[in-house]
């Protein structure tokens, strides 16, 4: 049998959880944030995570928006972006990116940031520029693919004390070397960040569909460090792009309880999450 056949098989045999991939992704990173931390919520997964956590385990968590809404709530379901209504109406102050991005984040005072990426390698490092497929060169060209960009997600990863990555877990995402750095993780490992004079701390963590990688103390080079309760080691491995080192340490994380998935879907209250797999 194919590792592809037994991973589908394996698949079959697990008992399905009352949650989807998307929601058990957005309970982990949730998990890593702490009461009282000032945070910073990307779109989408990122600000479900982070809500979720203020939701749950973490009310007084200070959060903010790169677009500067700061200190307030959802109302009416998930907000589509950074200065939705859903999340605007009740601020406690709602400035600019430039007070958000360029004054509490860039300073050192922001605790801890969620971002997204397309793609990732094995220092942390984050890619939402384009994918070239090759190695650019000392002279730019147009990538075959055009993503997004970084957004204030730039500014996040190098000001942030940590940052927590949410990523779905797919080879092609999960790379040796991203093809550009739109978003600093640990450059080429080791002290890199300190030579360079970052003022954050860097990844803590990349949450996948799959599990959790966390760095290396000494390396920065991310290990698998937990695997989701539907997942399986195999299946992890067979889905990153380098030759993934398992943490002594590695586990069976928890799936959400019955106390998470409810704060999970007060914040969720259109349940956008629920329809995907």
């Amino acid at each position: 049998m194919s590792a592809s056949a037994e991973i589908i098989a394996r698949r079959a045999e697990t008992p399905p959880l009352p949650c989807t991939r998307q929601e058990m992704m957005a309970v982990a990173a949730g998990r890593e944030i702490r009461d009282g931390e000032l945070a910073i919520f990307g779109v989408g997964l990122s600000m479900l995570a982070g809500y979720f956590a203020q939701a749950c385990h973490a009310p007084n968590v200070r959060a903010m928006t790169e677009g500067g809404v700061y200190g307030s709530t959802p109302i009416g379901g998930l907000p589509w972006g950074i200065e939705c209504n859903r999340i605007s109406a009740n601020a406690v102050s709602f400035t600019s990116a430039l007070d958000a991005l360029g004054c509490l984040v860039a300073s050192g005072r922001c605790d801890v940031g969620l971002i997204g990426a397309a793609q990732v390698d094995k220092f942390g490092n984050v890619n939402t520029t384009g994918i070239w497929g090759r190695a650019i060169g000392n002279e730019y060209t147009p990538p075959k693919t055009r993503l997004t960009g970084a957004g204030g997600a730039n500014d996040i990863a190098s000001g942030a004390k940590r940052v927590v990555i949410m990523v779905s877990h797919e080879k092609k995402r999960f790379v040796e070397q991203v093809d550009y750095i739109s978003s600093p993780g640990y450059l080429d490992g080791g002290d890199a960040r300190e030579r360079y004079g970052f003022v954050g701390g860097g990844p803590s963590a990349i949450v996948t569909t799959l599990g959790i990688l966390r760095p290396h103390p000494e390396t920065k080079e991310f290990e698998l460090a937990g695997w989701f309760p539907f997942a399986s080691i195999d299946e992890v491995l067979a889905s990153t792009g380098w030759a993934l080192k398992v943490a002594p340490d590695a586990h069976v994380l928890p799936a959400p309880s019955t106390e998470e998935l409810a704060a999970l879907r007060r914040v969720d209250e259109t349940g956008m999450l629920r329809r995907q797999t």
